[in-house]
């Protein structure tokens, strides 16, 4: 089918109490992993690439392998900017096709997060594409980004923000972290509760990769709609990667070794759609 739009899935997780997994992709054979963990669970899916991905190659190589992918798959597919850093990268994706925005301005003043955000959002509604913005710091580096110590949501600036701005969805700092955790985070669930009774819009959690599944559904079942997933489908890939070329030392194509790669993916992918509850959900 069609590309489809963050919106309607994530209302629907909103009111069915599940979320929607959004999986980072940095290749081919990441998107075909991801697209056949969805279809053999029926999950809705979200794919996402970050600025640094997409200077690696260009927004139009990675949308039209996953516009590809979309329409040979019977289940919701949507192509998403993953921390877009600027009003500029978030109008190039629009144009490209994209048919979810992210728009990351919360290394910047509250105030001047709220004005970034309100201008892609003005930018994007009238195209019917949806814009996430963050809120607060998601700490951690990885891929370009850096959170540092990272910086929590405050559910009434929370409040103020989704008012001013119109947003579709928030990202909400409640102690995730990017990239590979030296221990296990611990997280705020009652922020996120609090954040989740002032806020009407769909809620996002970023920094997942190596969050305890178990804390993953607590934090759905307080509100959170779409979960974002990346460290962990690239370490899933280079495992693949490096098994088949360890047992086999003399491969050169690389169709063979990607394949594992790519199988290594789509389980994880797979597990993680049963933790969001998005499996047999898609609409």
């Amino acid at each position: 089918m069609p590309l489809v739009t963050t919106k309607e899935l994530l209302l629907d997780a909103q009111n069915r109490g599940y979320a929607v997994g959004a999986f980072n992709v940095e290749n081919m054979e990441m998107v075909q992993a991801v697209v056949a963990a969805a279809e053999e669970l029926n999950s809705p899916v979200i794919m996402q690439t970050t600025p640094s991905t997409v200077k690696y190659a260009d927004l139009a190589y990675f949308y039209a392998n996953v516009k590809v992918a979309a329409e040979k798959a019977s289940v919701p597919v949507v192509m998403h900017l993953d921390h877009g850093d600027s009003f500029e990268l978030a109008m190039r994706a629009l144009r490209t096709g994209y048919t979810s925005i992210m728009i990351d301005g919360s290394h910047e003043s509250f105030e001047d997060n709220i004005k970034v955000t309100k201008a892609v959002v003005d930018a994007c509604h009238p195209s019917k594409v949806p814009v996430e913005a963050e809120l607060g710091k998601v700490g951690g580096k990885e891929d370009g980004l850096d959170g540092g110590n990272g910086g929590y949501t405050d559910p009434q600036e929370a409040l103020q923000f989704v008012e001013a701005t119109k947003v579709d969805s928030l990202a909400v700092a409640i102690g995730t972290a990017h990239g590979v955790y030296k221990g296990i985070p611990k997280l705020d669930v009652e922020r996120l509760s609090e954040i989740r009774k002032v806020v009407e819009v769909p809620l996002v959690l970023h920094g997942t990769s190596g969050v305890p599944d178990e804390a993953v559904k607590e934090c759905v079942k307080r509100g959170i709609c779409k979960v974002n997933y990346a460290t962990d489908l690239r370490i899933a890939f280079t495992k693949g990667v490096k098994e088949y070329i360890s047992a086999n030392p003399n491969v050169f194509d690389p169709k063979k070794y990607n394949a594992l790669g790519r199988e290594y993916v789509k389980q994880y992918v797979m597990s993680k759609m049963c933790v969001c509850g998005s499996k047999g959900k898609a609409i």
